[in-house]
């Protein structure tokens, strides 16, 4: 009696969903590498040498930040990918490729674009954010994390934190903490300050973790090995197959709800993350997605390696 319960409730929750389209897209100047929200502004990393500013309000770039074209040996020009982008106190912070084959860091501000970091001093930044003003954190290919003052141009600390290859990288949302995932399928929460490791997760996993969603104690985690894994406070981790590679993850602020790439259309997924019930699909990427933020519990953006931005509306 009890099974049948159980088949008829997953039977209802899968005749409810539905799919779901954006409500608008937003085409950008070109493949999108990374994007950051701030204030009412989007900033949008591409591969076309820029960084996109979109007002969110009437959805228009109303400025780009554009870095100068590298000059090939064969003497043609060409733009510099921005690889990773981030916002804090009025700046923003991104990184691009250099000719050399490592990177370079910049910030601009009211005082217009500056190098920090020259691709000279053989750095390979994947992931990079502020901690405060002046203060930044990167993350390197290598599971290197190296706090940095950009005012005073010097590392405050270079810590491996994994043998293996960093997968994905954020910091939780009062920028305490460093969440990192890598090739292995352990995901390491670190002190920011400190570079202590916190806490390590690696039971539902078998390979490498692209991406991670940290959200209100709750940790989600997308896998090479075609798994969602599911890590919350004062309960039993747990996994959700998926058919296909999961690239990226999302969480909504409340932990609540999250949402994963799935399948080989290009669809994202939305399931509870208390009881690992599917809901929702949203439909629309014409490439993998490889990035999904919550502005709130029912407004999403998302982007892959494409030249748009997806914006969308969740049942509430």
């Amino acid at each position: 009696m009890l099974k049948k319960v159980i088949v008829t409730s997953l039977f209802l929750v899968l005749l409810n969903a539905k799919d779901i389209t954006p409500i608008t897209t937003i085409e950008t100047s070109g493949l999108i590498s990374d994007f950051v929200e701030d204030k009412g502004y989007l900033y949008v990393a591409t591969d076309a040498g820029s960084v996109d500013i979109i007002d969110l309000s009437t959805q228009k770039i109303i400025r780009k930040i554009e870095l100068p074209p590298l000059l090939t040996t064969k003497g043609i020009f060409v733009p510099s990918r921005v690889h990773c982008v981030d916002r804090s106190h009025n700046k923003t912070l991104l990184v691009s490729s250099g000719m050399s084959g490592y990177r370079n860091v910049w910030i601009d501000d009211k005082n217009g674009l500056k190098k920090i970091i020259d691709e000279k001093k053989e750095i390979m930044p994947k992931s990079a954010y502020f901690i405060s003003e002046n203060e930044m954190v990167f993350g390197s290919f290598g599971s290197d994390i190296t706090l940095y003052n950009s005012e005073e141009n010097s590392k405050i600390y270079h810590r491996r934190i994994s043998d293996s290859t960093m997968g994905g990288m954020i910091l939780s949302p009062n920028k305490k903490k460093m969440i990192i995932s890598d090739e292995s399928g352990t995901v390491t929460i670190v002190d920011v300050n400190s570079s202590k490791i916190l806490n390590t997760f690696s039971s539902e996993h078998v390979d490498n973790i692209y991406r991670v969603a940290y959200a209100n104690k709750t940790l989600i985690t997308a896998g090479q090995d075609r798994r969602v894994g599911v890590y919350r406070k004062d309960a039993k981790a747990y996994h959700i197959k998926s058919d296909f590679l999961v690239y990226s993850v999302g969480l909504s602020p409340s932990g609540k709800t999250g949402i994963y790439s799935s399948g080989t259309e290009n669809t994202l997924q939305l399931f509870n993350t208390k009881n690992a019930e599917k809901g929702d699909r949203l439909i629309g990427h014409y490439a993998t997605p490889n990035k999904i933020f919550f502005i709130n519990e029912t407004s999403v953006i998302s982007s892959g390696d494409e030249n748009r931005i997806f914006f969308w509306k969740l049942k509430k």
